[in-house]
């Protein structure tokens, strides 16, 4: 069997699946029909996928089993949730790290910053 191909050889235009068949009973339906989310990916994509999936979600074996750093594989990721017509959320920043909220706390209280200066870098600004 071939892959089912996305877009028309002649205009470039995207295709439409409206029949199905049966090769046991001959059995055929017309009609509109949804290849699903996955069928829109490239085979890289696609590719990515199957491992994250088999890898169980955890980013350090698909970066071991891809050669890829931890970075890469959240960017591949996140252009595979993009390229599934989902929003990939921005993460809060991380807060400042517990030494660093204790010196930017300490330069508030001695008055060498503002309320303002000192929200804006516990904030991570």
């Amino acid at each position: 069997m071939y892959p089912v191909i996305q877009e028309c050889p002649a205009c470039k235009q995207s295709l439409e699946v409206t029949r199905l068949h049966c090769r046991n009973c001959d059995t055929a339906l017309e009609g509109h029909f949804s290849l699903g989310r996955f069928h829109s990916l490239s085979p890289e994509q696609f590719g990515f996928a199957e491992t994250f999936i088999r890898c169980e979600g955890k980013f350090n074996r698909v970066g071991e089993e891809l050669n890829i750093s931890y970075p890469t594989v959240r960017a591949r990721l996140h252009a595979l949730i993009q390229a599934m017509g989902y929003e990939v959320k921005e993460e809060a920043p991380a807060p400042a790290p517990p030494i660093d909220r204790q010196t930017i706390l300490s330069r508030l209280t001695e008055g060498r910053i503002s309320a303002e200066e000192a929200a804006a870098q516990l904030a991570g600004e």
